[in-house]
């Protein structure tokens, strides 16, 4: 994972649910697709233009409503650097960990930033800066944990990656 990333600001409010996110009259359609019309009944033009290492920057609650990993797994398709919210919904925020979308809890950014202000964001130091207000904004940190399954891309080659790594032996030929 890059240490720092730079991209383009997309403003949303609270409550953004997942069939905001990837509406449900699409999910059967394959992830390309589907892709297209990600979060269209907030901003139809979001899917078009949105662009590598931009930024989601929301209110409260995002991603509640169900459970479908579909919406996250669509956000990183897109290839959006990291989503900033006052709070995330639990299942949302899990699968975004699991599949190693970068998330941020921010109290100030949704009110310090606006559409398409350029943002740099460090996930590792949990630092925001809103170049373009030349503002720095504060985030919580992420826990180690969370943060070595996202610098592994997701939950899965966390996994791999750990039993991949030699493990501790015990005994004089390397028996456990």
């Amino acid at each position: 994972m890059k240490k720092e990333l730079r991209g383009r600001a997309w403003i949303f409010g609270d409550n953004v649910d997942t069939d905001c996110i990837t509406p449900g009259k699409y999910e059967n359609l394959p992830l390309p697709t589907l892709c297209q019309h990600c979060l269209e009944p907030l901003d139809a033009a979001f899917a078009r233009e949105v662009a590598g290492g931009d930024v989601i920057i929301a209110g409260e609650n995002f991603g509640c409503g169900s459970a479908r990993e579909i919406a996250p797994r669509a956000l990183k398709e897109l290839k959006v650097g990291v989503v900033v919210a006052k709070s995330f919904a639990r299942t949302f925020f899990r699968n975004a960990i699991a599949i190693g979308l970068p998330l941020l809890v921010s109290r100030d950014a949704a009110e310090k930033c606006r559409p398409k202000d350029v943002v740099t964001f460090d996930i590792c130091s949990a630092r925001i800066t809103n170049m373009t207000a030349n503002t720095v904004l504060s985030a919580e940190p992420i826990p180690r944990e969370l943060y070595l399954v996202l610098s592994s891309g997701g939950l899965f080659p966390s996994l791999k990656k750990k039993r991949a790594k030699p493990q501790g032996t015990v005994g004089r030929k390397g028996g456990i």
